[in-house]
């Protein structure tokens, strides 16, 4: 990362995002008739980062629906979109929050909700 002479930060693929809070628990991800047990590794205002589980040959742009327990109180039931996949993580976009689920959600994240952080991508 460099700084012009503004005092603006550039650099290759430098970009904001949502701040990410790092919080791991049980996801049940499923598409169709497939479903797969594994675990969140981080999760923002916008998306969530999940382990890959073992056997997944899912693919970027497939609409799933993720089942995240936290403690013993929530449930947060959501639809999100493949962003992104690696040989252990895959990234996915919230496509469809329900209306009953915003606010558990929002409560979660706390002060993430409304943070941006720098990322480079690679």
């Amino acid at each position: 990362m460099t700084t012009d002479k503004n005092g603006q930060r550039s650099g290759a693929a430098e970009q904001l995002r949502p701040a990410r809070m790092q919080i791991e628990t049980t996801v049940l991800m499923s598409h169709h008739g497939e479903s797969h047990p594994t675990e969140l590794v981080d999760i923002s205002a916008t998306g969530a980062l999940l382990r890959r589980p073992l056997g997944w040959s899912g693919e970027t742009g497939q609409s799933w629906v993720l089942d995240m327990i936290f403690g013993h109180n929530l449930h947060i039931h959501l639809e999100a979109v493949v962003a992104r996949i690696s040989d252990h993580h895959i990234g996915f976009s919230y496509s469809r929050i329900p209306e009953d689920k915003q606010v558990p959600l929002w409560n979660l994240l706390g002060g993430y909700a409304d943070i941006l952080e720098y990322w480079k991508d690679g």
